[in-house]
């Protein structure tokens, strides 16, 4: 069975470039290290202004955010629309000093781990996200390598 994964970029940012095969894969082995499968996800790219929209709408939230992820996962089936701000996830490859790329693939692996029930709100909690994104950064690495 082919994973449901849908890549949407809204108009006025320019589409990520990226292999996404590769990105299908990956994202399934993350989810699988989590015990976890892929069911339908879709990734919608936008900008700071539609994310500021859709978190004042949803969450009742007035501030800017990197990605915003709407959970429908039942079971171990994972599934969830996932909303993307480029300009974010620039800005803070920016001030984190790292590849606009990375930060990209580190908030795309953010997503499918809130889909897995890892959560980063409470105490000690980022922490745990952020090893869990380092792990999957890695495993990223491991399989873009592979392929070459």
């Amino acid at each position: 069975m082919k994973n449901k994964i849908n890549w949407i970029t809204r108009s006025g940012v320019s589409e990520p470039t990226f292999d996404v095969e590769l990105l299908e894969r990956w994202l399934t082995t993350v989810a699988g290290t989590h015990n976890r499968l892929v069911g339908p996800i879709t990734y919608i790219f936008c900008d700071d202004s539609e994310i500021l929209k859709v978190n004042r709408e949803f969450l009742q939230h007035d501030y800017y955010t990197d990605i915003i992820t709407f959970d429908y996962t039942r079971g171990r089936l994972i599934s969830g629309d996932i909303f993307v701000s480029l300009d974010t996830v620039a800005s803070n490859a920016e001030s984190l000093n790292q590849p606009y790329e990375t930060e990209l693939l580190r908030v795309i692996a953010h997503g499918v781990l809130h889909l897995c029930g890892i959560d980063d709100k409470g105490p000690g909690e980022r922490e745990i996200m952020e090893r869990h994104e380092n792990e999957a950064l890695k495993l990223f690495s491991d399989l873009s390598a592979a392929v070459k």
